[in-house]
């Protein structure tokens, strides 16, 4: 017998899409500031300043919903809360080896959890400070164009330690990371949804998966 869980809350399905949309944002603006592939057709086409609007634009966005979720590690459910994404507790532990075992051949089923496996949680941890990354590198690149105070500044100290350029490829290798989890991410929770029967890929956008009652 199954039965639906309710799982992912309003704010942490609407974060997982604001930060999709505004990665591929991201990304493709970033890709053209790096290496511009579209040639202006006249002098009235300001094509490198709408880029560089729509990457300011997109990281601010993406700031903030980063900062509601790292909010909603503390008001969410069960399944949203930060002690998911971290083996601190005996059942975390047991679930990230039986899910590691599992993706190694070493076991036929994976463990069944209506939230995040053990595995699931430290790469998102992992992804979570390659987003911190990201972040305070931009931010140290715009402070170059954008003396003074104000957000930008939180990533100067990085120029301390970095070159520019250093920082530059950095921020550049990162994307090309994420765009590698993107692509597996998407591959396992199909890989799930069919396998498990779960609802998994429904549930990003209902908020309930399928469980077996017990």
């Amino acid at each position: 017998m199954t039965k639906k869980v309710y799982v992912w809350e309003i704010p942490v399905r609407a974060t997982h899409w604001v930060n999709v949309l505004s990665i591929a944002a991201l990304s493709i603006t970033g890709l053209y500031i790096a290496n511009p592939y579209m040639q202006a057709s006249s002098e009235n086409s300001f094509i490198m300043a709408s880029m560089r609007f729509i990457h300011f634009l997109g990281s601010y966005i993406f700031i903030a919903s980063i900062l509601v979720r790292m909010y909603w590690w503390f008001a969410g459910n069960k399944y949203a809360r930060l002690n998911q994404f971290l083996p601190v507790t005996g059942e975390r532990c047991r679930n990230l080896a039986g899910t590691a075992q599992f993706y190694c051949f070493l076991k036929d089923d994976m463990p069944e959890y209506a939230g995040h496996t053990g595995l699931a949680g430290i790469t998102y941890v992992v992804l979570f400070i390659i987003f911190l990354l990201e972040i305070f590198t931009g931010f140290a690149l715009y402070s170059q164009s954008h003396a003074g105070g104000g957000l930008w500044s939180i990533g100067t100290w990085l120029l301390s330690f970095y070159s520019a350029m250093g920082l530059r490829l950095v921020h550049h290798l990162l994307m090309w990371f994420i765009f590698a989890f993107v692509i597996f991410h998407v591959y396992i929770s199909t890989h799930n949804h069919l396998i498990e029967k779960n609802g998994l890929i429904m549930s990003i956008f209902t908020g309930y998966k399928t469980v077996r009652e017990d």
